[in-house]
């Protein structure tokens, strides 16, 4: 038993040290919950998934489910220590410019703008399908993290801090969309109480308050009232990353998001049923718009809008990074899960149009998954050989 442990558990502790661990656990959860979904047990994951959670306070607006609680309640920690590591970028960091910040917006923008003309020209005459173009807008900055990390020196850190900031941004403008064009009228006094919740919060951190307590309640009562207010919930994570001071983020807060909250929301999100599906389904003009607009607008729009950007000398590319990996990370970006399943159930209430469009997501983040990863991985190496490096 001395020699099995002796050797196990130096491999343990650098497993859980690596950044890359917890993104492989990310990936197995996620596979593991897809195979539970198309398996003998797609009933019990089922009920798991579906789990009924309400809570009467939030009103009709809350989280109902065990993977609404997962994917509006505990991802919130992972858009807040997202946008603390940001900040630690913006200050003296790889966005420590006006023109490195620049870049990933300006990228953001592009990747909204061309997938969501994708989709129209590709549904353009299907009536029933007007209403998603927003679908493949977003990238989901939880897939692409782990396969970033997974990648280790392929990609640069200020390549890899660029794709977060720009996956912020892009969740960011997604969700200005769905208030703006799929969001019913407000609760107008829960969202003025989230308003003063936030200044409240601002003014704490301006005049040096370091109790973490006031903090945690702040975000407590922020999260609710964004979720009454019918305001994306997620959007009180990014918040306080915004407010929080550095000196008082614990470090158990990054394992708990990288160890639990991470594949907890692959393991419910990615159990996609494929039962009745087939290559024909995706040829339908939803499915095949959301698909190509994931798979082709997606990198065309945030590779193109970048290269603008820079030879317009308005933005400049993170540290060594080059137009090739550039391109790499913009395949990357075509990964939506989580805004752009929302955006489904608020785009169409036909059941089968739901599923379709559930599968064009899948399909087309699927793909630009294995693309971006097999040109980071693969063509790199290729391109440093052929030029003798």
């Amino acid at each position: 038993m001395t020699v099995p442990t002796a050797f196990l558990l130096p491999r343990l502790r650098a497993f859980w040290r690596s950044p890359s661990g917890g993104a492989c656990v990310l990936l197995l959860a996620s596979v593991l919950g897809f195979g539970l979904a198309n398996s003998p047990w797609a009933g019990a994951y089922g009920a798991v998934a579906q789990w009924p959670l309400g809570v009467s306070i939030l009103g009709a607006q809350g989280p109902r489910t065990l993977t609404a609680w997962v994917s509006d309640g505990l991802m919130a920690l992972f858009f807040m220590t997202i946008i603390l590591e940001i900040r630690q970028e913006i200050s003296d960091g790889h966005l420590s410019s006006s023109r490195k910040v620049a870049l990933p917006l300006i990228g953001a923008l592009g990747g909204m703008v061309v997938p969501a003309l994708a989709y129209i020209l590709i549904t353009r005459g299907a009536a029933d399908a007007a209403q998603g173009w927003a679908i493949p807008i977003a990238t989901d900055a939880a897939f692409t993290l782990p396969i970033i990390l997974l990648l280790g020196a392929r990609v640069a850190p200020a390549a890899r801090v660029w794709l977060m900031a720009l996956a912020v941004f892009d969740d960011l403008l997604g969700i200005v969309v769905i208030a703006v064009f799929y969001g019913s009228a407000p609760c107008w006094p829960a969202l003025a109480g989230a308003s003063m919740v936030l200044v409240g919060l601002i003014a704490a951190r301006r005049c040096g308050v370091g109790y973490t307590g006031v903090y945690g309640l702040g975000g407590v009562l922020l999260w609710g009232l964004c979720v009454r207010a019918g305001v994306q919930p997620t959007l009180a994570g990014v918040a306080i990353g915004a407010c929080l001071p550095a000196p008082l983020v614990r470090p158990g807060l990054n394992a708990v998001v990288t160890w639990v909250v991470l594949p907890l929301f692959g393991f419910l999100n990615v159990g996609v049923s494929l039962a009745g599906a087939h290559m024909g389904l995706l040829l339908a003009p939803v499915p095949l718009g959301v698909m190509l607009g994931l798979v082709v607008g997606k990198p065309v729009g945030v590779f193109g809008a970048s290269v603008l950007a820079r030879r317009l000398g308005v933005a400049s590319l993170p540290e060594a990074t080059s137009l090739y990996m550039l391109f790499g990370l913009s395949l990357l970006c075509g990964i939506g899960f989580t805004i752009s399943l929302f955006i489904v159930g608020l785009a169409f209430t036909d059941p089968a149009l739901v599923e379709t469009a559930k599968l064009g997501i899948f399909a087309g983040s699927l793909i630009a998954a294995l693309s971006g990863w097999l040109w980071l991985r693969f063509a790199g190496r290729s391109r440093q050989r052929a030029e003798g490096g």
